[in-house]
């Protein structure tokens, strides 16, 4: 059954300000239920913390349960830079059939005759799809191609031409499950990376066809599904419940090297200025992007860039306030 805000409890539907204002937001590690979009659960927690400031850093199907990170408050601000984290699935493999959509949502396309392939050519299939590769997106997928996703031109039973784009599958485990067309992987792999398409790949390369019949998102970047609460147990939390649950925004930026400023050029970096590196005695390529932090902690994500008198570290996404903008709050 499909979810609604109307199915959430009472204390949900919450009266009274923004619980992120006047702070710096936060990240809320979500754990999706199935049948419900993205975006919905984006509403779920708009309502929940009353703000409209809310996010997330990468989209879940409506089949897939699991981690879904959040942006709340002014971490949104964040988000732009957080797309490239690593992710961890449990996915259901079914083999033997093929649907239009590449999961067990979909119309049926075909069903294997005859016997299917043993456990051993599925793990064999699965090694593989290990390492470095292009990958087609999928039509039925949230990417945009020309300003629309590629599910609504699929939906108004449109098919456009699609570009391949780089992806990484670091390991995959493969179990046998309950029948002999029923197995579930345990896939590392980067962001980006279609976990259906996978599925028929995998199909593909047996012969036999396969689809995706689950699948459940149980790590990204640091995060992981045993620190994901459900929209069930926020809604019963107090304000004060929810606000501890918020991570601070750098906590998405672990990919980024911290640099730890000295005080002097950690308030001119506050207001906005370039840093060079020869002054702090550091070196980094251009283009590397820095979480600056100073003796107050971290305050804007950085940008190494080229500059007449030298290479400097740009602030690019500022986390300072008025109130914080000398490094601590007035």
């Amino acid at each position: 059954m499909r979810h609604s805000l109307e199915n959430l409890p009472y204390r949900a539907i919450r009266n009274g300000p923004d619980l992120t204002s006047g702070t710096d937001g936060g990240v809320l590690i979500l754990d999706k239920p199935e049948d419900i979009t993205s975006m919905d659960a984006v509403n779920y927690v708009r309502r929940i913390y009353r703000t409209q400031q809310v996010g997330h850093t990468g989209t879940l199907d409506p089949i897939a349960t699991g981690v879904l990170v959040m942006l709340v408050g002014r971490a949104v601000k964040v988000c732009e830079y957080t797309t490239g984290e690593n992710k961890r699935y449990k996915a259901s493999l079914r083999l033997g059939v093929t649907t239009d959509s590449g999961d067990i949502t979909g119309q049926t396309l075909s069903v294997h005759e005859g016997a299917l392939p043993s456990a051993d050519e599925v793990k064999a299939a699965a090694a593989s799809l290990i390492g470095e590769r292009d990958q087609l997106p999928p039509m039925l997928s949230a990417v945009r191609v020309n300003g629309r996703r590629l599910y609504e031109i699929a939906r108004e039973g449109g098919e456009i031409e699609r570009r391949a784009r780089r992806i990484r599958i670091d390991s995959i485990g493969v179990e046998p499950g309950e029948t002999d067309a029923d197995y579930t992987l345990d896939i590392s792999c980067s962001g980006g990376t279609f976990i259906r398409t996978v599925c028929t790949e995998i199909g593909d390369i047996l012969g036999c066809g396969g689809t995706m019949s689950a699948l459940r998102r149980i790590g990204a970047g640091d995060f992981d599904i045993l620190q994901a609460h459900t929209i069930e147990q926020l809604a019963s939390m107090t304000d004060e419940e929810l606000i501890s649950l918020l991570r601070p925004a750098e906590s998405v930026l672990t990919g980024c090297e911290k640099l730890n400023l000295p005080d002097f050029f950690g308030s001119l970096a506050r207001h906005g200025n370039r840093i060079y590196l020869k002054k702090i005695r550091k070196s980094y390529p251009v283009g590397t992007r820095l979480r600056l932090c100073d003796s107050k902690g971290f305050f804007a994500l950085g940008e190494v860039r080229e500059y007449d008198d030298g290479t400097a570290v740009k602030p690019i996404k500022a986390f300072w306030t008025e109130k914080t903008q000398d490094g601590a709050a007035k």
